[in-house]
């Protein structure tokens, strides 16, 4: 009985642990003139080794910064299954530097980031084609309080019925949070006239002079940020 019993108390937290929220992003830069080549050698490199469970969601980077780059989406996973897959093997990766790397540029960039459901106002896999990411950096030691201001913006989100994932940045450079906005109508949602703006419905949310709080404690924590818009590309996906 007493086994039986702790194998019970062990069955929570294997559930925790086998959590399936953890997306890695891998984004790179063709050469300027090897872009119809690059597009060629991923989706036959992507069709070849990246399916089922590690299928790929490919974005084109339409502006910001890295602009004319790629994302690739891999997951969601759990942790365990990412120490658990180990090598892709030689062949994989022979396959990489032969048919795609030869188009890219030095930059690469690779991260980990763990979706937070209780900050989100959409499903981890409920995807739009369209979405417009938002990098938020806290100053050290406030990422707490970065959250906190999520929190919030979570009431005026799903009062506008706005369809946001949240991830936090994991091993992956600098502390951030990520707020994903899925365009599920498309770039219209971005519209003066689709929804007020978001400081008239905070105000609504939360009374009077709350947005300006918003904005006194935002600049309290938040170091920088950032944002830019993504486009699914099917034709270069997993199928």
């Amino acid at each position: 009985m007493r086994k039986f019993l702790f194998v019970l108390l062990l069955i929570p937290a294997f559930g925790i642990s086998q959590t399936k929220n953890v997306i890695s992003t891998t984004r790179m830069f063709p050469k300027a003139d090897k872009v119809l080549d690059f597009e060629k050698a991923l989706v036959a490199h992507a069709q070849k080794y990246h399916t089922g469970d590690w299928k790929w969601r490919v974005y084109e980077i339409q502006s910001g910064p890295d602009a004319g780059g790629y994302q690739v989406v891999e997951g969601p996973a759990s942790w365990e299954g990412l120490d658990g897959r180990g090598d892709l093997g030689a062949e994989h990766t022979m396959d990489w530097n032969k048919t795609v790397s030869i188009y890219l540029t030095d930059k690469v960039e690779e991260a980990f980031s763990v979706y937070e459901d209780s900050l989100s106002t959409v499903a981890l896999g409920n995807f739009s084609d369209k979405i417009v990411v938002n990098h938020m950096y806290a100053k050290p030691g406030m990422i707490g309080g970065v959250n906190n201001l999520v929190k919030r913006l979570k009431k005026v989100w799903m009062d506008g019925n706005e369809n946001v994932a949240v991830y936090q940045s994991v091993i992956s450079g600098e502390p951030q949070v990520i707020t994903v906005t899925r365009l599920k109508d498309g770039l219209k949602e971005l519209s003066d006239d689709y929804r007020k703006p978001l400081p008239e419905r905070y105000s609504t949310a939360y009374g009077a002079g709350s947005w300006d709080a918003f904005l006194a404690d935002y600049s309290r924590y938040v170091e920088s940020r950032w944002s830019e818009l993504l486009v699914y590309r099917a034709d270069l996906s997993s199928k």
